[in-house]
């Protein structure tokens, strides 16, 4: 079974009105997507259907893109995977590195949204400068910056 429209034009209506609240300069690039700029990184928010009774909001950064993807950093990246007290770090198909993390919709609160974003932007501006530093690439501000 699908998740109602209802259910994910509920959540999305809650996401706005938290992100008018707390983060007045996102970015709405569709119905369901917001971006946040903050420090060296971005945090996307994606509303997406979840099951018949929830939907799932979606917290993304691209970390750093065009790294060499090692062994030794792949090492790296699941030893803080297992760290960190929430949210992963994960490779794209074209091998960007992302952290994300994902939360329940449907019945969201401010707290819960608000931490998810600066956890995951606090996160991903702090490990971008050292990924970087260990197999080269950009940070999401860097990209489209000549160099």
């Amino acid at each position: 079974m699908e998740t109602p429209a209802h259910l994910i034009n509920d959540t999305l209506d809650k996401v706005k009105v938290m992100l008018d609240t707390s983060f007045p300069d996102y970015l709405t690039f569709d119905n369901y997507t917001f971006t946040i700029g903050r420090g060296s990184t971005q945090v996307m928010i994606i509303i997406r259907p979840f099951n018949e009774t929830d939907t799932c909001i979606e917290c993304i950064s691209n970390v750093v893109i065009g790294a060499k993807i090692t062994n030794d950093l792949m090492r790296f990246l699941l030893r803080k995977n297992a760290e960190l007290h929430f949210g992963a770090f994960g490779l794209l198909f074209d091998d960007t590195i992302i952290f994300s993390h994902s939360i329940a919709g449907a019945n969201v609160d401010m707290n819960e949204l608000v931490t998810t974003i600066h956890s995951v932007a606090i996160i991903a501006d702090y490990y971008d400068d050292e990924i970087v530093r260990m197999a080269g690439g950009k940070r999401a501000i860097d990209v489209g910056n000549s160099d």
